[in-house]
């Protein structure tokens, strides 16, 4: 297959989108240990994909856990701005039972979309930036500015080994802009760029009541069911006006900038569309606040699994003896996750119930929220870029998943900003994933146009 990443035009052409397809057929899902070789293949793959293009520095970088990629495209100007693109090559697991038009690692390009696993999330994100970076080649022999990647292999499992990479790489991923490049657009009609990710907590709680499962023809009625005291605490985790009930959980909140509030009362926003768009059957969320506010910029809590008898018995005659469930708490500017994670402690400790066991396993990889500077000029350059490949002027959004963008903004002492070509119709994380290839192509004009826009600022900044 070729690696000519650029393909005719400013954005990609047959034999680009064949070499994404490429790369999309690889299976790097980091949760599945069986396929640890193929994360490692993938992020092989994107290296030579940079060295095809052109990069003179490009190369695996290995961490305790799941291989990460790093390349180097220094600008023509030593004094050029430093630009750090972070991303991820890992994939989220796909059943291929639930995919209809192909299945998950036989991409299939498909009126004018690629369907796969990680084609949006975040396979196709990467590769705009590499064809962006070409076309802004076209007429020049170096960059306007130094471009530096960073792709690593853990994102989907928490990027439990990012801290590592950031700390033993410090000098190397060095820069003045940090662009996470793993989130969504509004629409291809709106042009909008996110300037704030919420925050992450993720922790399994776990109710026991007795020391092995129990048969419910002798103990029925009298034995204690974890399940019901499991599902008493989740109603206690949410009240009715879907605020969350942790103790000084809104003590923090703050409330969206201004430029971004502006922006959100004036999207174009029909319940119905998302309603169809997301396969959504209504929408719920916390109260006196429309969808798009409960999505950016308010917190929230969700439970994502519950668990509770044996998986693979029949359960009719089983009262279980421990029942846990996966929480999910999505924090905002102004909070932070280990403050959280202590409320979500304190909670717990304050609902307990006689002769149950309880249990508490907070994930390691929690993540606080950032919002871009509304006034950075970095941002300002960015909005006008967008805008131009557009043809009109760009709103501010936000993202409703978590991004390490605090943690990166703090290692490398940068601003950070977002930029992605994910659609909420590309189903990230279900069947059918898919990236729209109208919106890659929007995405090169807009990248290449602000390479050229970022090297024009004045500085310092």
């Amino acid at each position: 297959m070729s690696r000519d990443l650029r393909g005719p035009g400013p954005g990609p052409g047959p034999e680009a989108l064949a070499a994404l397809a490429e790369w999309v057929a690889v299976e790097s899902v980091s949760s599945d240990p069986d396929r640890a070789a193929q994360v490692g293949r993938s992020a092989r793959w994107l290296v030579d994909a940079l060295h095809g293009a052109g990069w003179p520095r490009a190369e695996v970088w290995e961490t305790d856990g799941l291989p990460a990629v790093y390349g180097c495209r220094p600008a023509a100007d030593p004094g050029a701005p430093v630009l750090l693109v972070y991303s991820h090559h890992d994939v989220h697991p796909a059943d291929p039972s639930e995919w209809r038009v192909t299945a998950p690692f036989t991409p299939r390009l498909r009126a004018g979309r690629l369907y796969g696993r990680g084609a949006s999330d975040a396979k196709g994100q990467i590769m705009c930036h590499l064809w962006a970076l070409r076309a802004h080649l076209a007429q020049r022999e170096a960059p306007a500015v130094t471009v530096k990647y960073l792709v690593e292999g853990e994102e989907e499992i928490g990027s439990g080994h990012l801290a590592q990479l950031l700390s033993e790489h410090a000098g190397e991923l060095a820069a003045d802009v940090v662009m996470v490049s793993d989130t969504m657009l509004w629409s291809l009609d709106e042009p909008a760029v996110c300037t704030l990710v919420r925050g992450s907590v993720t922790a399994t709680l776990t109710v026991r009541g007795a020391r092995r499962d129990l048969h419910s023809g002798a103990f029925s009625g009298a034995a204690a069911n974890p399940v019901f005291e499991l599902c008493r605490l989740l109603g206690l985790l949410r009240d009715g006006s879907g605020r969350v009930g942790l103790p000084r959980f809104y003590d923090a909140v703050s409330d969206p900038g201004p430029a971004l509030r502006a922006s959100l009362d004036t999207l174009p926003f029909r319940l119905s569309d998302w309603l169809a768009e997301t396969g959504t059957f209504r929408a719920d969320g916390e109260a006196g606040f429309g969808v798009p506010q409960r999505l950016w910029t308010r917190p929230s809590v969700e439970v994502a699994r519950l668990t509770a008898g044996g998986g693979g018995a029949p359960s009719l005659g089983l009262i279980p003896a421990e029942a846990a469930a996966d929480i999910l708490l999505r924090l905002v500017p102004g909070q932070r996750a280990d403050e959280v994670a202590g409320q979500l402690r304190t909670w717990l400790d304050g609902n307990r119930q006689p002769d149950f066991h309880y249990g508490l396993d907070v994930s390691p990889t929690i993540s606080d929220p950032y919002a871009t500077p509304e006034d950075h000029p970095a941002l300002g350059a960015l909005l006008r870029a967008v805008g131009g490949a557009y043809g009109a002027p760009a709103r501010r959004i936000g993202n409703g998943g978590a991004a390490p963008a605090a943690q990166l903004s703090r290692a490398c002492d940068a601003p950070v900003l977002f930029f992605g070509t994910g659609l909420p119709g590309d189903h990230w994380h279900g069947p059918d994933e898919r990236a729209e290839v109208r919106a890659l192509e929007l995405g090169v004009r807009a990248l290449a146009g602000f390479f050229d826009g970022l090297a024009a600022l004045p500085r310092p900044w």
